[in-house]
């Protein structure tokens, strides 16, 4: 019972190690999870990372029903809204974040995926947001982030049956980027992860802030703060070794410096 942790080669690998249970996380493993995400946004080795679950059988079946019934949170709590605080929930990790998804993505692990940026499944995967089966809401963005990933008559589709849909639909529906066997599954993660690791991090973060943000921003103030964090990577190291790498025809050395 864990949260797993590696990191090779800039890229981390995160798994959810529970697959007695569907990889369904209790609050300890939530609390893992979260100083997870905050070691990958504070380590400067980490460029990219790749969320997992263990086993065959889940990515994850999002939180343990049980244990919250049996404990549930203290009203009090609602009001600390920094303490563990998850990717999908809002902490900001501005480094990239590759799901490989290994079988049932239920509820969180819905909403987990919607907090991601790039998305592979094995053929057996399902997704659902199943939370309104047991009288509640897709919590941690399940709600905020649906219509932004999907068309509207499928985001509600999915919001509103609770109905799972299966990987192929996933795809086409844009949910997903990829459909692989299982035992293409993390080596076709890993090809994004390291494709992503071997470009600039500083404008690799930069350029995913900037895309998240547009959706708050409109295109003239959008315009604007793109060109000035272009002026500010312009002044970087990295900036002259892409250059530099091109016109000596050999693959750039960046530091994210």
């Amino acid at each position: 019972m864990s949260i797993d942790f590696e990191v090779t080669d800039g890229i981390a690998v995160i798994t959810i190690n529970r697959p007695e249970r569907l990889n369904a996380m209790d609050l300890e493993h939530y609390q893992a999870l979260s100083h997870a995400w905050c070691r990958v946004r504070d380590d400067g080795e980490i460029r990219v990372a790749i969320v997992t679950g263990a086993g065959d059988r889940a990515f994850t079946a999002g939180a343990d029903i049980k244990t919250f019934v049996s404990a549930p949170t203290p009203f009090s709590d609602m009001w600390l809204t920094q303490r563990d605080q998850l990717l999908n929930r809002g902490l900001e990790v501005w480094k990239p974040v590759v799901a490989a998804v290994n079988g049932l993505c239920l509820g969180g692990g819905t909403t987990l995926l919607f907090a991601t940026d790039i998305r592979v499944a094995v053929e057996a995967a399902t997704f659902s947001l199943a939370e309104v089966k047991r009288g509640i809401v897709a919590g941690n963005g399940g709600t905020q982030r649906v219509m932004s990933q999907i068309p509207y008559a499928l985001a509600m589709e999915l919001t509103l049956t609770g109905d799972a849909i299966d990987a192929a639909t996933a795809l086409r529906w844009g949910l997903i980027n990829k459909v692989v066997s299982r035992s293409e599954l993390m080596p076709a993660a890993m090809d994004y992860a390291r494709r992503i690791a071997a470009n600039a991090p500083l404008a690799v973060q930069a350029a995913k802030e900037l895309a998240l943000r547009s959706r708050d921003m409109d295109l003239a103030t959008g315009l604007r703060v793109e060109q000035l964090v272009n002026r500010l990577l312009q002044a970087t190291e990295d900036a002259r070794e892409g250059p530099a790498a091109f016109a000596e025809k050999r693959k750039p050395d960046f530091q994210g410096r």
